[in-house]
C-alpha cells in the first residue's frame, strides 16, 4: 500500500513540474566577439551572459559557438553543426568580419538570410544581434549594410538587438589596444544592456515551450 501511494505522489509531482523547468540551452553564434578573442573562457560573453542570467533565476546553459574570423558566410558553412540537435535557442552575431574586409553587403545578407532560414526550418527561435558599418566605408556602404539587420529581423520575425556593440564600440578604456575587441569591462557593458532583450527572447521560448 505504501509503495502504491509513493508511487502516486511521484506521478503527482512530476506532473506538477513543468516543461520547460530544465534549462535552456542557448548556443551563442558568431565570430571573435562572440569568441571572447584575447579573454579568457570565463570572461568571454557566452560565459558572461549565462552568469547574468542566472543571478537574475534564468536556468540557461549558453554554449559558445564562437570562430574568430568568421565571415557571415563561413559562420553559415559551419551552422548545421554548431547548433546541434536540443538547442533551445541561438544568439546570432555575425557580419562585423564582412564589415571589416568591405564585403559586397549583398553577400552578407544572403549568408545571413540562409541561416536564419535553416534556423526557422528547424524551428529553433533566434534572436539576431546587429552590426554596424564602420564610418570609414563612407555612407553609401553603410547605409546598404545597416539596413541588413532589420530587414533580415522583419522578414523572419525575430527579435532584433540592433547593435552588439553598443556603448563600447570607440570607447577606449572598453576595448583591447586592437581596438576593435572589448576587454572584460567591455563585456561587462555588452551583457548589462543586452541583457533585457535575452531575458524578453528567454520569455518567448518559454512560451513557446508550455503554449
Amino acid at each position: 500500500m505504501m509503495a502504491l501511494v509513493a508511487l502516486v505522489l511521484a506521478g503527482l509531482i512530476t506532473a506538477a513540474v513543468p516543461a520547460w523547468a530544465e534549462p535552456l540551452r542557448l548556443v551563442a553564434f558568431g565570430d571573435s566577439l562572440t569568441a571572447g578573442l584575447g579573454l579568457p573562457a570565463g570572461e568571454a560573453f557566452p560565459a558572461k551572459l549565462q552568469a547574468a542570467l542566472k543571478a537574475k533565476g534564468h536556468d540557461v546553459l549558453i554554449e559558445n559557438a564562437g570562430v574568430s574570423g568568421d565571415t557571415t558566410s563561413a559562420g553559415l558553412s559551419r551552422l548545421d553543426w554548431s547548433v546541434p540537435a536540443g538547442t533551445d535557442g541561438v544568439i546570432v552575431e555575425l557580419g562585423a568580419n564582412d564589415a571589416l574586409r568591405g564585403l559586397d553587403p549583398a553577400i552578407t545578407e544572403k549568408a545571413l538570410d540562409d541561416m536564419l532560414g535553416r534556423l526557422k526550418g528547424r524551428k529553433i527561435p533566434v534572436l539576431l544581434a546587429g552590426m554596424v558599418a564602420p564610418p570609414n566605408l563612407g555612407p553609401a556602404y553603410g547605409a546598404r549594410f545597416n539596413a541588413i539587420y532589420p530587414h533580415l529581423a522583419e522578414k523572419y520575425g525575430v527579435p532584433l538587438y540592433p547593435f552588439f556593440l553598443d556603448g563600447v564600440a570607440g570607447q577606449t578604456g572598453l576595448n583591447q589596444p586592437d581596438g576593435i575587441h572589448p576587454t572584460s569591462a567591455g563585456v561587462d557593458v555588452i551583457v548589462r544592456k543586452m541583457l533585457p532583450a535575452v531575458e524578453a527572447f528567454i520569455g518567448q521560448i518559454r512560451a513557446g515551450k508550455t503554449g
